[in-house]
């Protein structure tokens, strides 16, 4: 098991198992798709050859490399013809007890060296496998919708997986052009795991009022993600991103970082489940919705706030600026009125942005005349911006930073590394940044205190930092 693997076969011909198929099929292996359903092997079938001869279309593959890959690639109802396959992946339904009975009958077929791999999104790989006579060559091979364009596939190795296993798999992955992260068996993986607060904390400012869905969604894209958590959480699904959010609760034995949002559970019951209903956080029969309208002002800016806007923007992030008796400042985890009932004077701060790219910034303010000496400030530096509710850490700051916490969280326990969870996060989830690429640009330090005043001033203590933050702060 010393090199890539290239007799394949993927159990499951729905969009996963096709786009895993085809993907193994451009790098050069033999590929073979089963699936029980004779409809849905025609149309996998269809749907791969069609994705194939789009590459051509584009330029991207040759005539003659579409027509040796489609004859590396076969589809088929018989689960016999997988008799002298290497690598088998699972890729059908989310059931932990359909995929053991896949698995039983795979292992009577299949040949006694072969590796057996699920795709199991946050189902404990020792649990699937516990039936097998041979479990050790069982392992969890986690790709990413869709397979053919996502890079990352988070390789889980179980308490049994042999590690040559664990191995031959990732280089096999790797030989296929993707990102494979070698993982722990803990529920839901990396990303799956470390993602939760990026939909909890989204929904949690949604039932807070602290600004409208589509400023949530808009906040983030304009800090570089490519879509704000909630129109995610629409195209995922929110039936499916709720389950994974409940799974990895239950599983960590209501652990608080990992609690589900009622306001979600309340879509699910509803029915509405995103875009595939019509309707979920955004109802997709109506316009697109906007953002509420943001703070730019056309006129000349006055010479004060200019000067302020300056100052601001070269001080230290903890300090303040004072423009007009107001204190204006970064959030540094307290809210806007808490910080002036300290200071004595009215206060402003921004949420956490990227310098110098014209996107939308937040603030918000003790006062409605805070609030306007801080849109003013932001107005001099040519910037839209979005005032929203006054709350500890604000909206995108508060996010990222429980986001570093979880992640801090899953190198304490030995799921990954540093470097591994980043790349998890930005090759499975098309986050802009690492998790702990930003928390050393934002500072540990600052970090750390950050925390601790959201969890101080909501009294929730699954802000309190991760220990393993509180080790390097």
């Amino acid at each position: 098991m010393g090199q890539a693997l290239s007799k394949i076969a993927v159990c499951g011909a729905g969009a996963m198992g096709s786009g895993i198929a085809q993907v193994a099929a451009q790098s050069g292996a033999q590929v073979i798709v089963f699936d029980i359903q004779p409809a849905a092997i025609a149309a996998s079938e269809v749907r791969t050859l069609a994705s194939i001869e789009g590459l051509v279309v584009k330029g991207k593959l040759g005539a003659q490399q579409a027509a040796d890959i489609r004859k590396r690639m076969r589809w088929t109802s018989d689960l016999q013809a997988l008799a002298d396959v290497e690598l088998v992946i699972e890729a059908i339904v989310e059931d932990a007890d359909v995929k053991k009975r896949l698995f039983e009958q795979l292992e009577a077929i299949v040949g006694g060296e072969a590796i057996i791999a699920s795709n199991t999104s946050s189902l404990p790989i020792a649990r699937l496998g516990h039936a097998l006579r041979k479990p050790e060559r069982f392992v969890g091979m986690h790709f990413f919708n869709p397979a053919t364009a996502m890079k990352l596939v988070e390789v889980v190795a179980g308490p049994a997986t042999a590690p040559t296993v664990a191995e031959a798999v990732r280089q096999t992955a790797e030989s296929w052009g993707k990102i494979a992260i070698p993982v722990a068996d803990v529920p839901g993986f990396i990303v799956n795991r470390v993602a939760r607060p990026f939909y909890a904390e989204a929904f949690t400012a949604l039932n807070e009022a602290a600004a409208d869905a589509a400023t949530i969604d808009a906040l983030f894209r304009g800090v570089g993600f490519r879509m704000g958590p909630l129109e995610l959480t629409d195209l995922i699904g929110q039936d499916v991103n709720f389950s994974v959010a409940r799974s990895v609760y239950d599983s960590y034995f209501g652990r608080t970082r990992f609690v589900p949002q009622l306001r979600q559970a309340a879509l699910v019951d509803a029915g509405w489940l995103g875009r595939k209903t019509g309707r979920g956080v955004y109802s997709y029969g109506d316009e697109a919705p906007k953002p509420a309208a943001a703070f730019m002002r056309n006129d000349m800016v006055a010479p004060d706030r200019v000067r302020a806007a300056a100052d601001l923007k070269a001080g230290a992030p903890d300090g303040f600026v004072e423009c007009d008796g107001v204190l204006l400042g970064m959030t540094r985890g307290r809210s806007a009125h808490a910080e002036a009932v300290d200071q004595g004077k009215p206060v402003a701060l921004l949420d956490w942005f990227k310098d110098d790219d014209g996107r939308d910034i937040a603030f918000a303010g003790s006062d409605d005349a805070a609030s306007a000496v801080m849109a003013d400030v932001i107005a001099a530096w040519s910037r839209p911006g979005r005032q929203v509710a006054d709350r500890p850490g604000l909206i995108v700051c508060r996010t990222l930073a429980q986001l570093a916490n979880a992640a801090a969280d899953a190198v304490l326990e030995q799921v990954s590394d540093e470097r591994g969870i980043d790349a998890a996060l930005r090759y499975g989830a098309n986050y802009p940044f690492g998790p702990f690429a930003w928390a050393d640009e934002f500072g540990q330090g600052r970090l750390v205190a950050l925390l601790d005043a959201v969890a101080d001033e909501t009294g929730e203590a699954m802000y309190r930092p991760s220990p393993y933050l509180r080790k390097f702060a």
